[in-house]
C-alpha cells in the first residue's frame, strides 16, 4: 500500500484521528498537507513527525466551514502542487444535547463543518483530479451515522449525510477514475470519546463483540488502504472500523 508521489490532504488533521492518518500516509510515501483551524503547533508537530521518518508535509490554516478560506488556501495550494491526489474529510465537531431542546445555532454548527465542510473541500480539490483522471476521496463517517445516538441528533445526521454524499460522488466521478468512500468508526480512544463518564464507557464497551476500544491508528490503516491501489476496485463504500459494534 504505497504512496510515493502522492500528494495528501488531511483535514482536521492536528488530533485524533485526523493526526494519526496523516502520519500513515506520510510513512506510506504521501506528501501530507495538514490542515488546522486553531492548533498550528499540533499541526507543525504532526509534520515534524512525518520528516522525521524522511517523508514530506506542511501545515495549511482553513476553516472547512467558510468557502472563503477554502478558496484562498487551496488556491495557493494546487497553484503549487497542481493537483492533490488524496483528501481526507475528517475535520469534525460534536455538540451533544437532546433534539427537543437542542439550538438551532448549534445544529448549524456541527453540519456546517461535518457534512457541509467535506462538501466545499470536495468541490475545491476535485477538479484536479478529474483533469489527472485519477484520485481518492475518504470521508470520515461514525458508526452513528448508521446506527443513530440519543443526544447527537446534529452529529449523527451529519454523518449520516457523509455516506450519502459518499455514495453521490461516487456515481458521478467513477467514470473520471475518482474513488470516493467513507470510514465509519466505532468507538475510538480520541480527546472526543475521553469526555464520556465511566459509566458511558462501561456501556458502550458492551456492545463491542471485541471488548475494546479502537486506536485512531487503527483507522488510520483503513485510510491507506483506502487511499492506495490497493483498493482500486472499491468505491462507494463505507468500511466499518467499529470492532463489530455496528452488527
Amino acid at each position: 500500500m504505497k504512496l510515493d508521489g502522492e500528494i495528501a490532504l488531511v483535514t482536521g488533521g492536528s488530533r485524533g484521528i485526523g493526526r494519526a492518518c496523516a502520519i500513515a500516509l506520510g510513512q506510506a510515501g504521501a506528501e501530507v498537507i495538514v490542515n488546522y483551524v486553531s492548533s498550528p503547533d499540533k499541526a507543525e508537530e504532526v509534520c515534524g513527525i512525518i520528516r522525521k521518518a524522511g517523508g514530506k508535509a506542511s501545515s495549511v490554516k482553513f476553516d472547512v466551514g467558510n468557502p472563503a478560506e477554502i478558496d484562498s488556501a487551496l488556491g495557493a495550494i494546487l497553484k503549487e502542487k497542481k493537483r492533490i491526489g488524496i483528501l481526507v474529510n475528517n475535520a469534525g465537531i460534536a455538540h451533544d444535547g437532546l433534539m427537543m431542546r437542542y439550538a438551532l445555532e448549534d445544529w448549524d454548527r456541527v453540519l456546517n463543518t461535518n457534512l457541509r465542510g467535506a462538501f466545499l473541500v470536495s468541490q475545491a480539490v476535485v477538479r484536479g483530479m478529474m483533469k489527472e483522471r485519477k484520485g481518492s476521496i475518504i470521508h470520515m463517517s461514525s458508526i452513528v451515522g448508521v446506527t443513530g445516538n440519543p443526544g447527537q441528533a446534529a452529529y449523527c445526521a451529519a454523518k449520516a449525510g457523509l455516506i450519502g454524499l459518499t455514495k453521490s460522488m461516487a456515481k458521478e466521478l467513477a467514470s473520471r477514475n475518482i474513488r470516493v468512500n467513507s470510514v465509519a468508526p466505532g468507538y475510538i480512544q480520541t480527546d472526543m470519546t475521553d469526555a464520556l463518564t465511566a459509566d458511558q464507557k462501561t456501556a458502550v464497551l458492551s456492545h463491542i463483540p471485541l471488548g475494546r476500544v479502537g486506536t485512531p491508528e487503527e483507522i488510520a490503516h483503513a485510510v491507506v488502504f483506502l487511499a492506495s491501489a490497493a483498493s482500486n476496485y472499491i468505491t462507494g463504500q463505507c468500511l466499518m472500523v467499529d470492532g463489530g459494534m455496528g452488527m
